[in-house]
């Protein structure tokens, strides 16, 4: 286990990476120009000012970074400089970060797609698919604003079961317009936003059905943000008793989250993204709605995650680490903040995440599976920002601020 943390684990500093020329923070030119040293490189842009989207084709097709307010100012996905100079491959997770992955599930169970059948569920036999983590998606179509991506791959989970595969994935640069649309709200002027929307279709390829006798599968999508002590997490979620609608939040993954770091106020959690201690949550398809978010009071970005979601559909695949009673109870929308994973006080990141899944996806052959993701940061005077939160989130920008106060 120790050589495979001295690849995934590289130590990074607390804090933001600068610029070995200037001594500044890292600006979103300036991982452009870092990337191309690395693997290749696409830039979305479009009508709506300074917006950019950095995606990474060699990459699995990534989301590695994007900025608001033009290329001189730092971007705001989380990316492992360290790693890629390192220039290692890593068969069980390539860690580079970016602000938008995607993934299959399930991660553990008995219809785990990360470790092999038999295999101890520890961090020494987990290993992300190939096609996920080291080879490159071929761009299928682009434009200045769009990119598509066809990938083909075959799996097999910890059953045994086979699936032949193919994920169909494109990114869209949106326009302010089309922001308030999503948004349902009208948009002052003077507010630096980056959006991007992501399609994102699981296809089965093969001659056999997916059922659940064998194993389902699902689309996975997972954003790695650069975290501060001024960043905290919001997700709203459905009230209600517990015996209809069970458990408010998961909060076990990692061992039970302190209260000092999680907090459910009605109708809305409050989750730290700092950075310094590692915990995840996640939502049930009972308790949770299609919007998650999170707040950075010292840069004065409002970040908004919303997915396509069917709540007549209750079927989510269960991605905890053990034989699993009940395969298909899994949660719909999670986040994660990084922190010290072993005794030596090792970090990942640090970084925190907001994640979304589709449900599990019984697919006949030929069928497919359509999971839309997108993701909003919106930059600018907290007053503005907050009518925004309000009517996404149902709290407003000084609840988020003081959550943990």
């Amino acid at each position: 286990m120790k050589r495979f943390w001295s690849l995934l684990l590289i130590p990074i500093m607390m804090g933001c990476t600068t610029n070995p020329k200037t001594g500044v923070e890292m600006s979103f030119q300036d991982d452009v120009q870092f990337l191309k040293q690395y693997t290749g490189v696409h830039i979305l842009s479009g009508n709506n000012g300074n917006a950019q989207v950095l995606v990474c084709p060699d990459l699995q097709g990534r989301v590695m970074t994007s900025t608001a307010a033009g290329p001189d100012v730092p971007g705001f996905g989380w990316i492992n400089y360290d790693l890629f100079r390192a220039n290692e491959n890593n068969p069980h997770f390539n860690a580079y970060g970016g602000e938008e992955r995607i993934w299959l599930g399930p991660e553990g169970g008995q219809f785990s797609v990360f470790f092999k059948k038999g295999d101890p569920f520890d961090l020494d036999h987990w290993y992300t698919p190939k096609g996920l983590n080291e080879e490159k998606w071929d761009i299928a179509e682009s434009s200045g604003s769009m990119v598509r991506f066809v990938k083909p791959m075959s799996i097999t989970n910890y059953s045994g079961t086979p699936f032949d595969l193919e994920l169909d994935r494109t990114i869209k640069l949106l326009d302010n317009s089309t922001v308030s649309t999503i948004l349902d709200t009208k948009l002052a002027q003077d507010l630096n936003i980056v959006a991007y929307q992501t399609d994102n279709v699981l296809k089965n390829t093969g001659s056999n059905a997916w059922t659940k006798d064998g194993g389902l599968l699902s689309i996975w999508i997972l954003g790695m943000f650069t975290p501060s002590p001024t960043t905290t997490i919001a997700i709203p979620y459905k009230t209600g008793p517990e015996t209809e609608l069970g458990p408010i939040v998961n909060d076990v993954y990692f061992g039970k989250v302190p209260a000092d770091r999680l907090k459910i106020d009605d109708g809305i959690l409050y989750f730290s993204g700092d950075g310094n201690y590692r915990s995840k949550i996640g939502l049930s398809p009972q308790r949770c709605t299609p919007w998650a978010g999170s707040y950075d009071s010292a840069s004065k970005v409002l970040t908004l995650v919303t997915y396509s979601f069917d709540p007549s559909n209750t079927d989510y695949v269960n991605s905890l680490w053990e034989i699993q009673e009940k395969p298909f109870s899994g949660d719909v929308v999670n986040s994660y903040n990084d922190g010290p994973a072993d005794p030596d006080g090792s970090l990942l990141g640090p970084f925190y995440e907001l994640e979304t899944s589709s449900p599990a996806a019984a697919l006949a052959p030929g069928s497919s599976l359509l999971h839309t993701s997108t993701t909003m940061h919106i930059q600018g005077d907290e007053a503005k920002l907050n009518s925004i939160a309000k009517a996404v989130l149902g709290v407003g920008i000084e609840d988020i601020k003081t959550a943990f106060k």
